[in-house]
């Protein structure tokens, strides 16, 4: 199996090399060749297989070409070892709660194998490697901790400066070890354009072995479709047709449950749910997809106004934007659509939501609504609510028990330098970190 460049078919590379760059040389995401459909008989007695069970299988069929089998095992066990379950929130709509891991969000399973993934590609190598990684929030705090004392590896966070919560910023910048951590005065998306800038730039490549755990990476990105294989196999109405809610931001999460549709899981229909950094909505109702500066809300790891992962999106239905429009479903909410409807499901069910499962949540029952006693729903819920305390608090009007994993961070010290928005300075940090 080799890996093509989304800005160019042509352009292939092995897993390794695509895991390892990240992204490709003419700025586009690596995608398999071909994408596998698991036969009907793996559907058949999913329902009696572990999650592990389940993901041998799946990365088997997407990996085992260049993998043995004793490896992708090895990379499952190191992934899957918490639980994602489904949880009935109400009649017709579920939760996946995918916030059992060791940050308490849903990146874990991508940070995890990603780490795993690169250290069995790198074994027997003797340069080190420099993860580069671009932060709204949950994806720092996953890498820094899927990473951490990973021999070989070295990780530098970029994150916006104030625009991540307290935790989430003391998840990631208390570690030290291999964990650097640079504040940038701006805003996700000039996070994220200088670490493409650096892939980009040659010279320093040619000093430096360059990597990404973001989403761009097929290693963070292709994992996260095995706990779509999961709920589906844990769903009691199989008999409904299904639609699985995304709250989305950088629109990998939403890309690797297409992923698993594509690969045979009977998902009838997606809905992206946002907050008010709307590209990809709006493209899904028929304007043209236009990156925008990002806007700061309260569901903050959604607040991006380029989503790398849209042509991603594209590629996986062919570049057939009218099967794209088809097949998933764009929606939007505002802070107070999402405070609203975090109120509304404590009050009436007494489950909790943390923003951003507020929205996938609001974006499911919009759809539901429109399509009434047709569909069974999914929502994922993508991070535990301690993580967003003051928002939730504030808007719940409760005093939020931390789980003790999320104490724990908070006892630490930030560790983090500031990096003004110039890729000059980030450059320089980046070379003076190699002598």
């Amino acid at each position: 199996m080799q890996f093509y460049s989304t800005n160019n078919p042509k352009h292939k590379v092995s897993l390794k090399e695509a895991v390892i760059r990240g992204l490709a040389p003419d700025q586009g995401l690596y995608m398999p060749e071909r994408i596998p459909v698991l036969p009907a008989s793996f559907f058949e007695r999913i329902s009696e297989m572990s999650f592990k069970e389940i993901g041998y299988e799946v990365i088997g069929k997407l990996f085992g070409e260049e993998l043995g089998e004793e490896q992708v095992m090895k990379l499952v066990d190191h992934t899957l070892n918490f639980d994602a379950p489904l949880v009935k929130v109400s009649e017709g709509i579920y939760s996946l709660e995918l916030f059992h891991g060791p940050t308490l969000a849903f990146k874990d399973f991508g940070a995890r194998f990603c780490s795993k993934l690169m250290s069995i590609l790198m074994e027997g190598e003797e340069r080190k490697v420099k993860v580069l990684v671009a932060t709204s929030g949950d994806t720092g705090s996953a890498v820094a901790n899927g990473f951490y004392k990973v021999p070989g590896v070295e990780v530098i966070i970029l994150y916006p400066k104030g625009k991540v919560s307290e935790l989430q910023e003391m998840q990631f910048t208390t570690l030290g070890e291999n964990i650097n951590c640079l504040e940038v005065e701006g805003v996700f998306d000039d996070c994220q354009w200088l670490v493409k800038e650096a892939f980009l730039d040659k010279e320093l490549n040619e000093k430096i072995l360059l990597t990404s755990a973001n989403s761009i990476n097929i290693a963070r990105w292709i994992p996260q479709c095995l706990y779509y294989f999961y709920a589906w196999s844990r769903l009691p109405e199989k008999d409904k047709k299904l639609a699985i809610s995304v709250p989305s931001g950088n629109f990998g999460n939403l890309g690797a449950g297409i992923l698993a549709e594509r690969m045979g899981l009977p998902i009838d229909v997606f809905v992206a749910s946002t907050n008010i950094n709307k590209i990809v909505p709006d493209f899904l109702h028929g304007l043209d997809f236009k990156a925008k500066p990002s806007i700061s809300t309260i569901s903050n790891s959604m607040d991006v106004g380029n989503p790398s992962n849209f042509y991603r999106l594209l590629a996986l239905y062919g570049n057939d934007e009218a099967l794209f429009r088809k097949k998933v479903k764009g929606f939007y909410f505002d802070d107070e659509d999402t405070a609203k409807a975090m109120k509304k499901v404590m009050e009436e069910t007494g489950y909790i939501l943390d923003p951003h499962g507020a929205v996938g949540y609001l974006g499911l029952r919009n759809f539901l609504k429109m399509n009434p006693g047709e569909y069974v729903g999914i929502f994922l819920e993508t991070a535990h609510p301690g993580k967003f305390k003051s928002v939730v608090d504030k808007v719940l009007g409760i005093e939020l028990e931390l789980p003790d994993r999320l104490k724990e961070f908070m006892k630490g010290e930030k560790n983090a330098k500031g990096l003004p928005n110039d890729y000059g300075a980030f450059r320089a940090y980046l070379s003076n970190s190699i002598l």
